[in-house]
C-alpha cells in the first residue's frame, strides 16, 4: 500500500504562481532600459545593411523550456517534501501477551482413576494432561511454562510460545517422578522465582493444580502467599479428586466431604490473597470448563495492538530533481 505521508505539501505546487502574481516584474539595473553608448553606430548598421531581424521568437522559446524544466525540479521537490512511502500488512503486537505457569502436582496421588473421558475411566493426570492442552492451544499471544512437583519441585519448561514442546512434555510425565509427598509451597517459590524477572510486570498468572495438602518441603503456605503478593502474581488454584463418596461409599449414598487429602481451605486462601479464584474439578467436565473460565478472566489478545512496516520513498523524486538540475544547466551553459 502507497500513501503521502505529509499529503499538505503538495500545497507548495502552487507557490510560484503566487510568486510571479504577487511580486513585480524585475527590472534592469539602470531603470527600464539599458542605455547603449553605440546605438547611433548600430542604426547606421541597420540602415546600409538592413534591418536586424528581431529573436524574440527564440528567445520565447528558450524562456518557456527553461521554465518547464524549473517547473518539473519544484514538482519533483514539493512530491519529495510529501513523502512517499509504502506501508507493509498490520502486524499484532505480542505486547498485551500474560506470562502463564502451570505448577502441576504430579504425586502417585494423581493416578487415582476417579475420572471419566468418552466412557473410560482415567487417573487425574491423564484427565489434567488433556484439559491443560486444550487450554495451551487457545493461549495463542501467551508464554506458557510448566512446574511439576511432588516432594520437590522442578522447572519443565520455562516461559516460551512454543506451547506445543510445553505440551508434549507434560504428556510424558508420569506421577511419581517427582516423589511421593506434595510440597505445593515449593513449587509455588519456584513459579514465583521463575516470575521475578519476567517483561510483563502487572501479567503474571499461576495455574497451580493438586489433589492434595502442603505437607512437604521447605516454604510454607503462608511465606508463598506473601511472596506471591508482593510480587504481584495472581494465583487461580485447582484443587481435583472427585468426593470421597464417589470410591467409598458401600451403598452408592453420598456422605459429603471432599477428595481425600485435599486441603481446600488452604487452596481458597491462596487465590483470595493473590485476587485469583479457587474451582473444584470433581471430573472432566468440571476441569474442562475450570479452564474455560480461567481462559475468558484473562483474554489472550487485545484488540487494535498492531505494527507495519513503513518504507520511505522520499529520496527517489529527491534524486530525479537534483539529476534534472544539473542535466538543465548543462544544457543551459551550452546554448548561446
Amino acid at each position: 500500500m502507497n500513501r503521502f505521508a505529509e499529503i499538505s505539501a503538495f500545497w507548495l505546487l502552487i507557490l510560484p504562481l503566487i510568486w510571479r502574481v504577487i511580486l513585480p516584474a524585475v527590472k534592469g539595473l539602470h531603470g527600464d532600459a539599458l542605455k547603449i553608448p553605440f546605438l547611433s553606430d548600430l542604426q547606421k548598421i541597420s540602415s546600409t545593411q538592413g534591418a536586424i531581424k528581431p529573436l524574440g521568437g527564440q528567445a520565447s522559446f528558450q524562456l518557456s523550456w527553461r521554465a518547464a524544466v524549473l517547473w518539473l525540479i519544484w514538482v519533483l521537490l514539493v512530491i519529495a517534501a510529501a513523502r512517499p512511502q509504502w506501508v507493509g500488512e498490520p502486524i499484532k503486537l505480542r505486547s498485551e501477551s500474560r506470562d502463564i505457569l502451570l505448577v502441576t502436582d504430579i504425586s502417585t496421588s494423581m493416578l487415582e482413576p476417579d475420572f471419566v473421558l468418552g466412557r473410560q475411566r482415567i487417573d487425574r493426570l491423564t484427565a489434567v494432561k488433556k484439559t491443560a492442552q486444550d487450554f495451551m492451544d487457545k493461549r495463542v499471544d501467551d508464554r506458557v511454562g510448566l512446574i511439576l512437583f511432588g516432594t520437590n519441585a522442578y522447572l519443565q519448561a520455562p516461559l516460551t510460545y512454543d506451547r506445543k514442546a510445553v505440551s508434549e512434555i507434560l504428556w510424558q510425565t508420569d506421577a511419581g517422578m517427582a516423589g511421593q509427598s506434595t510440597a505445593i509451597g515449593d513449587a509455588l517459590g519456584l513459579a514465583l522465582k521463575t516470575l521475578k524477572d519476567t517483561p510483563n510486570p502487572e501479567r503474571k498468572i499461576v495455574i497451580l493444580l493438586t489433589d492434595g495438602e502442603n505437607n512437604d518441603g521447605s516454604v510454607s503456605l503462608p511465606q508463598a502467599i506473601k511472596l506471591a503478593r508482593d510480587e504481584g502474581v495472581k494465583i487461580y488454584t485447582i484443587g481435583v479428586g472427585s468426593d470421597r463418596a464417589f470410591s467409598a461409599s458401600f451403598l452408592g449414598i453420598s456422605i459429603g466431604g471432599g477428595a481425600p487429602g485435599l486441603d481446600e481451605e488452604s487452596l481458597k486462601e491462596i487465590a483470595a490473597e493473590t485476587k485469583g479464584r479457587y474451582f473444584r474439578a470433581k471430573d472432566t467436565a468440571s476441569l474442562e470448563k475450570i479452564y474455560e473460565a480461567i481462559d475468558a478472566l484473562e483474554p489472550s489478545q487485545s484488540e487494535g495492538q498492531v505494527i507495519q512496516e513503513v518504507y520511505d520513498w522520499y529520496y527517489i523524486p529527491l534524486i530525479l530533481a537534483f539529476l534534472t538540475a544539473l542535466i538543465w544547466g548543462a544544457l543551459a551553459g551550452r546554448v548561446k
